[in-house]
């Protein structure tokens, strides 16, 4: 029966054209549960699993019922209970906790045996129609940081053979606020302290031992902060009920605390993440904020020492302005010290990561070779040296999760390489030598292997990799996003790339349209073409250089559809300020358009037209150019539509909606400016003419209907060009990933490609619309070698 279903998902899957990986993340399921469903290694799967992707896949009423036949299930009815008994009780109450009389609990717990698997995803709670809209935006997030962060804990291999025990204490009582204030204690009213010492898959439980929901999660480098803070959103969305907040980890690192409130920058990182929380909300502001102002998500900060030196007292202070419930993490000095300037985090308890002991090691690392016996553990004499001189330096090392996960990421998971050499005293006399040789072999040891047909040279990849850190720690982040591949370059520098590249594209575009419709390629032809495109080059990249000062270019949060997206309230005030800017664009474009064709035909010919006949020449182009323009602009507006509420947004997926709205309106824009122009300038030679104008002036006009379609053709592509190249996203990703940063060998031809080769690999994990290295000291390495190396 397994094995029919397998074959029934599979040939399903591939009917749709999806791989794998495409079926689990449209349906919130991991990876490697969809590749063992087909491959009949889980035998009867879930109802839930079995829904989630009948739900998915493109499936008639009766191929539906055949997929839920062949797991031996028969489909729930769609308006039964999602995760409460018949009662509406919540499953797995954990009873009674230290929350005082009329506080809320808005938590529960699963269990330690009853955790869900990849296969247990939390989808949103059935609603009836025309439910509120917080609510259903408030599931739909749900499902999608479930997915999410069960894949990537998946992929790092988190659970594989078994998690390492990550561990903690209370943490020292300066760190954390009086226990009064921790247990929302009353007036007069005793505050006895709380036991918060616990261990990874308990941490649920200890957070809401904090009747104030504010804990603090302190540990040094690789402690296994992140590990945790992944555990934790896993476990509160396995047990949420539908009025419970959304856990959702920010990463803390692009946070200006001094120019953006905590709550602004909550809403900016939902609406990146998430690009359908973009749409309106009630009050008329995004669904974003709305579900962060009505306490709607639960903010996971992690990486409190990550903010900008000196803004950690700014960063502290600005979180005490607020009474959100929250989860933060941060190494121990740097929220020491923010602490010592400011004072704690107010009503928030404090726990400190503990170190890895050689008993953890001693039940982990043999465990992951895939041999058994201590004749056949590679690992023995290290086990061995750790155990008898605990205070030693290799000790030392192997007492963070990251330490030990480099070390099993080269010596048990690839070939050849044996850990007794870490054993060498004379090599690794120090703790610093035994870390830099693990971070160092890290990236080797993953491209040891050559997967694909082309495979990577690991010198090519160090380099890269390289480029790729030290470009994140010139902007000082983290994270990696495709939309800011090239702008850690000096703005001038940038600004020249992309007048270059503007400059290249409309020359060969106004050769080809002009050579093509009116008269044959002639050298004139050329030459004008050259300095239109040159002139039109410097203009657009001295407009690209004043956007990087002014604010850095952003991606597309919307998609076009034909109708009209929204109603009259959210989509009227959109279509009027894009015309504005439409017709200030257009203004520009055709005043200098007009220029730049004066200019021209002055150098290619040496005579130039009377200044009547230029002035008139101007304002035809300015007039019609800035009308078109705004018209196109208005127009494409009104046929904007946010992307889907749950649309959960990864760094590939963002690129191509990104550069498929892009292309559509350039397909919208090209045609209908070209029309506009050859109809307008009719309507203005017919007007000339039957006006005195003519004998005014002495100035005849002649109209041909192809030359006034070309004259439009060639300002739409001159504009699209330089608007596409210059001032969006999707196109300084063009300029610099694609052509740029490969040409000068920083970067591979192929950057998407190799970017999620990365992720597979390990060396990179996403974050939403963005990839981030795999922890913070490989980014630092890399930096460092790369600048090195050069």
């Amino acid at each position: 029966m397994t094995s029919r279903f397998g074959a029934l998902l599979r040939q399903r899957r591939q009917r749709a054209g999806w791989s794998q990986d495409d079926l689990a993340e449209r349906a919130g399921l991991g990876v490697r549960t969809v590749r063992d469903l087909e491959a009949g290694k889980r035998g009867n799967p879930q109802v839930r699993t079995v829904r989630l992707l009948a739900d998915t896949l493109p499936l008639s009423e009766v191929e539906r019922a055949e997929l839920f036949a062949a797991a031996g299930h028969t489909e729930p009815s769609a308006t039964g209970p999602t995760g409460t008994g018949s009662t509406g009780t919540r499953p797995f109450d954990t009873g009674p906790t230290d929350t005082p009389p009329g506080h809320a609990q808005p938590f529960t717990v699963l269990p330690p045996d009853a955790r869900p698997t990849s296969e247990d995803v939390t989808g949103p709670a059935t609603r009836p129609p025309g439910a509120d809209p917080l609510a259903e935006a408030a599931d739909a997030l749900a499902h999608a940081v479930h997915a999410r962060w069960l894949r990537e804990e998946e992929h790092q291999q988190v659970h594989d053979p078994v998690p390492l025990p990550v561990r903690w204490r209370p943490a020292p009582a300066s760190l954390r606020d009086s226990w009064a204030n921790v247990r929302v204690a009353k007036p007069g009213e005793t505050a006895r302290p709380l036991d918060l010492g616990g261990r990874l898959d308990r941490i649920v439980e200890v957070y809401r031992r904090v009747p104030s929901r504010r804990l603090v999660v302190l540990g040094r480098a690789g402690a296994g902060k992140t590990i945790l803070t992944t555990r934790f959103v896993l476990d509160l969305l396995g047990a949420r009920a539908p009025a419970d907040p959304v856990p959702v980890i920010f990463g803390l690192g692009s946070w200006n605390p001094v120019r953006t409130e905590l709550r602004d920058w909550l809403a900016e990182q939902l609406v990146r993440d998430h690009p359908g929380l973009a749409a309106p909300g009630p009050g008329g502001s995004s669904l974003a904020a709305a579900l962060v102002d009505a306490h709607r998500v639960l903010p996971v900060l992690d990486g409190f020492d990550e903010v900008a030196g000196g803004l950690h007292r700014a960063a502290l202070a600005a979180l005490n302005a607020t009474t959100l419930p929250l989860l933060v993490t941060s190494r121990v000095a740097e929220y020491r010290a923010a602490v010592e300037a400011t004072g704690v985090l107010r009503a928030a308890g404090a726990v400190e990561l503990v170190d890895l002991t050689g008993a953890d090691l001693a039940d982990y690392l043999p465990r992951t070779t895939g041999t058994t016996g201590r004749s056949g553990n590679p690992w023995q004499p290290v086990l061995d040296q750790v155990l008898a001189h605990p205070d030693g330096v290799l000790a030392a090392v192997l007492t963070t999760p990251l330490m030990v996960a480099l070390a099993r990421r080269i010596y048990s998971d690839a070939p050849g390489h044996d850990p007794a050499e870490l054993l060498d005293a004379a090599r690794f006399d120090a703790v610093e030598a035994v870390e830099q040789h693990l971070l160092a072999g890290f990236v080797p040891a993953v491209y040891q292997e050559r997967r694909g047909a082309g495979g990577y040279d690991v010198e090519h990849v160090r380099r890269w990799l390289g480029h790729l850190a030290d470009h994140l720690t010139r902007l000082g982040t983290h994270n990696l996003a495709w939309w800011q591949l090239g702008t850690s370059l000096p703005r001038r520098a940038r600004a020249l790339v992309v007048a270059l590249a503007i400059s290249a594209c409309l020359t060969v575009a106004d050769v080809v349209v002009e050579g093509v419709l009116i008269q044959a390629v002639t050298v004139e032809l050329v030459a004008l073409g050259v300095v239109i495109g040159l002139l039109a080059g410097v203009s657009f990249g001295l407009a690209h250089w004043h956007l990087a000062r002014v604010q850095p270019l952003q991606p597309v949060r919307f998609r076009l559809r034909l109708g009209f997206g929204g109603g009259p309230g959210s989509r009227w005030p959109r279509v009027r300020s894009r015309a504005r800017m439409g017709l200030l664009f257009g203004v520009l474009v055709g005043c200098a358009y007009g220029l730049v064709v004066q200019l021209a035909a002055l150098v290619i010919t040496g005579v130039g037209k009377p200044p009547l006949m230029v002035l008139i020449d101007l304002g035809v182009f300015t007039a019609v150019f800035g009308s078109g323009a705004m018209l196109a602009f208005g127009l494409i507006a009104a046929v904007e539509s946010p992307l889907d509420l749950r649309s959960a947004a990864s760094p590939a997926g963002l690129l191509r909606a990104n550069r498929r709205t892009v292309l559509v309106q350039m397909a919208l824009f090209m045609p209908m400016f070209a029309a506009f122009v050859a109809a307008t300038t009719w309507l203005i030679v017919l007007a000339w003419t039957s006006l005195p104008l003519e004998a005014w002036s002495g100035i005849t006009m002649v109209w041909s209907g192809l030359s006034g379609f070309v004259l439009g053709l060639v300002g739409a592509l001159g504009g699209t060009i330089g608007y596409v190249l210059g001032m969006t996203a999707w196109g300084q990703w063009v300029v610099f990933a694609r052509f740029w940063l490969p040409l000068t060998g920083r970067l591979p031809w192929v950057v998407e490609g190799f970017l999620d080769d990365a992720y597979r690999r390990g060396v990179l994990r996403r974050v939403g619309a963005v990839y981030q290295f795999r922890h913070a000291r490989l980014q630092d390495h890399l930096t460092e070698s790369y600048r090195t190396g050069r």
